[in-house]
């Protein structure tokens, strides 16, 4: 094997074993910071030998062996007096003598180990970017790199987010458990957001030149089936995980051949990933099992599945979307919840009853510099032949995206409605 193919062969084992090599090695040493600082110096030693000596049968033991035996040496360097490290010292050296496949080892407690780690990296205790940078970073087995052009942001931003993440983590002492009671719903809905963000990322990219951001989107869906199998009685964990397998369904007919925007209503549904909605419709029916209230990842289910289940544009079922919005607002009130809702209501009852929807929300302030407000309402105003404000509206909408794809759609919807508005005036 050559050394180039050695090294995409370690990437590969990496980003395969990374969140379990750390979440087994922050259950030994309590500190995922130190965890992480382990499993990368385990890596630079596969960098190192393995060019040589081949790659192991089992990869991933090679990696947790090697990243204890660093734990242990530093633990004996440090001369760690304190009784909480002097004990911790005395297992690692009996799990030296008395576990010496370390890969069965970590299979035993993978499961518990990965959730209790997701829960960490998703404490609410950070900020929703940190948890996003953290959970990319460390299930993820992104680097700091990958995810700073990922986000389109500097490398040194998401440096510092992971490195003030992991400094809050042991300060405040959070343990390495998943937590129970009423404590649970709280923590698992901070990382259920964590994964719908790095999602929604990947799906509609808010800044850059490109629409989408497929791996993005991979990961968070590998993140998400992996919750399911772990927590596989939480309703609205099979929720979001249908919601992520529907809309990516349509990735590769949300594009144009040059990479333009293609719309939902507009997008050639003979296109549409056919396996990716069996599987979400099959997590969709999990989710509705499971609960009897459905919460808001699978009433967002709901409303995809209804797209999905039309095999053309004009047989949506938008009234039930309709009803589905109005669900999801009771239990879930937001202004981009009503903005949506006024979209599905502009297709199941005329564009005039969505107009005064979206009118009120015109002073919403958390709406002020959303783009797709004034996008939605040109839209609506074109239906009802006002080109004129319909143009200036677009114009507005695309002032305010940051996503380069975004504005030359919404400049050419623009254009496109300033053409109409000068023959409806002939």
């Amino acid at each position: 094997m050559t050394a180039t193919a050695i090294h995409n062969t370690i990437d590969a084992v990496w980003r395969i074993e990374s969140a379990k090599l750390i979440a087994g090695l922050t259950r030994i040493v309590r500190d995922v910071g130190l965890a992480e600082d382990l499993a990368q110096e385990a890596l630079v030693a596969a960098l190192e030998q393995w060019p040589e000596s081949g790659v192991p049968e089992k990869p991933g033991a090679w990696l947790m062996a090697t990243a204890k035996h660093r734990a242990l040496d530093l633990l004996r360097r440090k001369q760690m007096l304190d009784r909480k490290h002097e004990q911790l010292g005395r297992e690692l050296e009996a799990l030296e003598r008395t576990v010496p496949d370390w890969n069965t080892a970590l299979d035993d407690d993978i499961g518990d180990d990965l959730l209790r780690l997701m829960f960490i990296v998703c404490h609410p205790v950070l900020s929703s970017e940190a948890r996003v940078a953290l959970t990319l970073r460390l299930l993820g087995g992104l680097t700091t790199d990958e995810i700073a052009r990922a986000f389109l942001v500097s490398e040194t931003t998401i440096a510092q987010r992971i490195v003030r993440a992991k400094r809050t983590l042991a300060r405040e002492h959070i343990p390495f458990e998943v937590p129970r009671g009423k404590e649970l719903p709280l923590r698992l809905s901070s990382v259920l957001g964590a994964i719908y963000l790095i999602f929604n990322e990947g799906y509609s990219a808010t800044a850059g030149d490109d629409w989408m951001r497929p791996a993005l989107c991979e990961d968070a869906l590998r993140l998400g089936r992996i919750l399911a199998e772990l927590v596989p009685q939480e309703a609205e964990v099979h929720g979001l995980v249908a919601l992520m397998e529907i809309q990516a369904s349509r990735a590769a007919a949300r594009t144009g051949p040059e990479g333009r925007p293609v719309l939902l209503l507009d997008q050639d549904r003979a296109r549409w990933d056919r396996l990716l909605i069996r599987r979400g419709l099959a997590a969709l029916e999990r989710a509705s099992a499971l609960g009897s209230e459905r919460g808001p990842y699978t009433l967002q289910a709901s409303i995809a599945a209804c797209h999905a289940r039309a095999p053309v544009a004009e047989e949506t079922d938008w009234k039930r979307i309709v009803e589905l919005y109005d669900a999801l607002a009771r239990i879930m009130p937001s202004p981009i919840v009503e903005l949506n809702r006024a979209v599905a209501v502009s297709m199941a009852s005329g564009p005039d009853a969505a107009l005064e929807l979206v009118d009120a929300l015109t002073t919403e302030p958390s709406l002020k510099g959303y783009h797709l407000l004034p996008s939605v309402r040109g839209d609506l105003l074109a239906k009802l032949g006002r080109f004129d404000e319909a143009r200036a509206e677009c114009e507005r909408a695309a002032s305010m995206t940051r996503n380069a794809r975004e504005q030359e759609l919404l400049l050419a919807r623009a254009r496109e409605f300033a053409a109409r508005s000068a023959v409806s005036d002939k």
